[in-house]
This record gives structure tokens, sequence and C-alpha cells, in this order.
């Protein structure tokens, strides 16, 4: 079993060559090396916050499961934090804090990092917002695009600048940073800003849940505020077919989509746009940038 040494942590690495995405050929070592690459622009993301894994210990196409609590063994050293939960009791979460814990989880098969919007020094307030565009099974990428266009603006009337990263899936999320702001005021806002959306263009956009009405429509899920949900992280690589990553995109791309292809980005994509772009979400992490919700 390979031994290697990260910031000073010694990790055992096993089971490099094991194909996680068979469709691809994709391999534990390729995605270790993709994160070790992207570690600069993620960590900001993970930092601080709680995380949630999605782990295929056999791959993509095997048994899956989501892990909320540190896995057994989880070393010493390793950043853990007690989460307050529904129940009103509290659970022990990682910390994704470093290169060396990274590299660890992707050890696990933790293919998937998750994140709430709010940090572990202060559960109760919401440091971002996050608007979920889910394509209808008849719609695309390409069409969440068009409404995203439309969410900017109307975000940009109430003072939040927006960012926006494909999921990695089928879809795109839209961040606002934020100051001043709980939880539930921001998941009550996006929820107004959607509905007032699909009262504009109800042929485009659906703020409910009802998958039955989402053929032909985007759905605007703006639960994903919610302080027990998360969303993926940025950079996250998804266990999907393909090694798909969860990569921002500029605003000048999002208006040229018309390929859904063209924002599908793998680990073989991404580092390659980070050193051509750097990290296009950086304008997200300023304080400068949080706004007030309005009244």
């Amino acid at each position: 079993m390979p031994i290697t040494e990260v910031e000073g942590r010694r990790l055992k690495l096993s089971h490099l060559d094991r194909v996680l995405w068979p469709r691809t050929g994709t391999t534990k070592a390729e995605m270790l090396h993709y994160y070790a690459t992207v570690s600069a622009v993620l960590l900001p993301d993970t930092e601080g916050r709680p995380v949630s894994f999605v782990r295929t210990p056999d791959g993509v196409e095997g048994q899956r499961f989501f892990q909320k609590r540190p896995p057994a063994g989880t070393p010493e050293w390793v950043t853990t934090g007690e989460t307050p939960r529904k129940s009103g009791e509290y659970m022990d979460q990682v910390q994704v804090n470093d290169l060396a814990t990274l590299m660890w989880a992707g050890n696990l098969a933790c293919v998937e990092i998750h994140t709430p919007q709010w940090r572990a020094a202060a559960p109760a307030a919401a440091d971002r917002l996050v608007i979920d565009l889910d394509p209808g099974p008849d719609r695309t990428v390409v069409d969440c695009c068009e409404v995203a266009l439309m969410l900017r603006e109307r975000l940009a009337e109430d003072g939040l600048t927006a960012w926006a990263k494909t999921s990695g899936s089928k879809g795109l999320h839209l961040y606002a940073a934020l100051r001043d702001a709980t939880s539930r005021q921001a998941g009550e806002y996006a929820k107004r800003i959607a509905q007032e959306l699909e009262r504009r263009r109800p042929d485009r956009v659906i703020s409910r849940m009802t998958r039955a009405d989402r053929t032909g429509r985007v759905f605007l899920d703006w639960s994903q505020n919610s302080a027990k949900k998360t969303t993926a992280t940025p950079y996250t690589v998804r266990a999907r077919e393909r090694p798909t990553v969860s990569t921002p995109v500029s605003w000048p791309e999002v208006a040229a989509a018309r390929d859904p292809e063209r924002l599908a980005f793998t680990i073989e994509d991404v580092p390659a746009r980070i050193a051509e772009h750097g990290d296009l979400l950086a304008g997200l992490l300023d304080p400068a940038a949080a706004a007030a919700l309005p009244d």
C-alpha cells in the first residue's frame, strides 16, 4: 500500500488503479490527481464548512451512500465539528480545511463533496444564497442558462451580484454572497424570486416541486438554502457516468450557450480552465461582495 506525505501528514493510499468511472476508465488515482491539482480553488469553498460526501467505493455504477458523520478510522488531525440537527441534537461532521484532508477523503472514494450555505463558526447565519436551476425532462442546461440570465438581472435589482457554475449534472447553480441573513430569510427570498419569475414566464419557469409539471420548464429549486440542506461544492467531481465537475462559468459563457456539451466539463478539462481563467467564483469569497437581502 503506497504511503505518501501531504503537508506533513502520512497517508496510506489504497487501490489507486481501481476504476471508479467504467465508461471512461477513470481511476481513483486520476481523481486524486485532479483534486490535488484544483485544491487551491476548491478548499476556500469547503474550509470551515461541514461537508457531506457521496462515496462510491466500488465505482459510480456500484453501491453509493451519503456520508455525513466522520467515517470510522478518521485520523485525529482531520478537523471535525458539531453541527446542529433538526432534532436539536448535534452531529460531528468533517471539515475539509486542507489538502491532506482532501486527499484522505478522496482515498476513501469520497467522490462528491457537498456543503451548506453557512460556516461551522456561525451556523445560524447564511453567507450565501443559492438557486438550483434544474431542467425539465425535455430541457437542457442551455434552457437553464437562458433563465439564469433573467435571474441575474432580477437579483441585481436587489443589489445582489450573481455567480454561476454548472451542477456537474444537468443544471446550473446561481450564487450570491450574503451578509446579515439567516438560512430561513435566504430561503424565503429565493422562493419569492422563483415564484415571481414563474408568474412572469410560466412557459419557461416553475417554482413548485411537483415533478409532473416540469416538462418544458426549468425548475428553480430555492429549498437548498435550508440550513439542513447542502449543494454540490464548486469544483467537486460528480458520481455520474463520466467524471464531470461542478464548474464555475462566466456570464459570457452562459449568454453564449447553445450546445449542452459545451458546458459539460470533466476532470480533464477543469485544470486548464483554471490556468486560463483563474477561479471564476473568486468574487463570491470577497467580503466586499456580500450584500444584505432586501426588506
